[in-house]
């Protein structure tokens, strides 16, 4: 084999080294005009007063409500979302029924319905002069412009990242080792936690990361249902537009720098997963070809 073949086998393209040299390129460019610049404009000017300043604009008491109330609205609507996610996916994945198709397009629906509508629904259905208001009045329960409103937009935009990360997974993997545990006698939760979970559990956690990522951020629901009520329904990003909106820069970006962080810290949970999926793979695929596979279900005794 010569050299020239040897190196685009390693490459695995046979394009010349220019065009692969020239497409690396722009994506740096992109990535660094798009991504990089902009991170850094944000912690910039989150410290251009310095440390004191940033701190301050952290420890304020609105700062913290958002905060408290971001953090609480994630911790939510990620469990909902992770149960919905996961049986959304085994009933389309493992099972024919009538409507199946419908289900699915129902769980792309946030993709396509942009944030801002999806709030003004929140408010058409339980605003004071929405279908359900007077009933809600009457009974002084709060929806809209109060924390619950603020859980039912974030799950209604985060809801399909669970539920499209396991749909292809679980098909890819069929249904035959579930079948087989049903037949050693295993129970439906006995094959679920020993014998769906373990294969689904990169996918699983993948789809949380991209779902608390979303739920953090949120923007545009939020802000319809919130009522932007200072100290009470307003979150990080809400909290952030306000700030700058009032010419108070140095805070607005130590909020968004916050956020920026999370963000990041995201990223990282994200590589170590597909990192830790990868090792994975690579070990499954170096074992011996003739070493048996094994399906270990605990059967309850008869």
């Amino acid at each position: 084999m010569s050299n020239t073949v040897k190196r685009t086998a390693r490459a695995g393209t046979t394009e010349p080294a220019w065009v692969r040299y020239t497409l690396i390129g722009i994506a740096l460019v992109f990535m660094f005009l798009f991504l990089v610049l902009p991170l850094a404009a944000v912690f910039t000017e989150a410290l251009r007063k310095g440390w004191a300043a940033y701190w301050e604009a952290l420890n304020e008491p609105d700062a913290w409500a958002a905060i408290r109330l971001t953090l609480i609205t994630a911790a939510i609507a990620v469990p909902l979302n992770l149960v919905f996610g996961v049986a959304a996916a085994w009933a389309i994945a493992k099972y024919e029924f009538r409507g199946k198709a419908f289900l699915t397009t129902l769980v792309d629906l946030p993709f396509s319905v942009s944030p801002v509508v999806a709030g003004l629904i929140y408010v058409l259905v339980f605003g004071a002069q929405g279908w359900l208001g007077p009933w809600l009045q009457a009974h002084d329960i709060r929806i809209v412009f109060a924390v619950p409103g603020i859980v039912l937009a974030t799950v209604f935009v985060t809801f399909p990242f669970i539920a499209r990360e396991l749909i292809p997974l679980m098909q890819a993997q069929g249904n035959e080792e579930e079948q087989a545990a049903i037949v050693l006698g295993a129970t439906g939760w006995q094959t679920f936690w020993y014998v769906t979970l373990p294969n689904i559990k990169w996918g699983l956690i993948y789809g949380v990361i991209l779902c608390n990522a979303r739920a953090m951020g949120e923007f545009g629901a939020v802000s319809v249902v919130s009522g932007h009520i200072r100290g009470q329904t307003n979150t990080m990003p809400l909290h952030v537009e306000v700030l700058y909106n009032e010419y108070q820069s140095v805070a607005a970006f130590a909020v968004a720098s916050l956020l920026a962080l999370l963000a990041l810290v995201t990223l990282v949970i994200k590589s170590v997963v597909e990192w830790r999926h990868e090792r994975e793979l690579k070990a499954a695929a170096e074992l011996p070809p003739e070493r048996p596979s094994s399906l270990v279900v605990p059967v309850p005794a008869r």
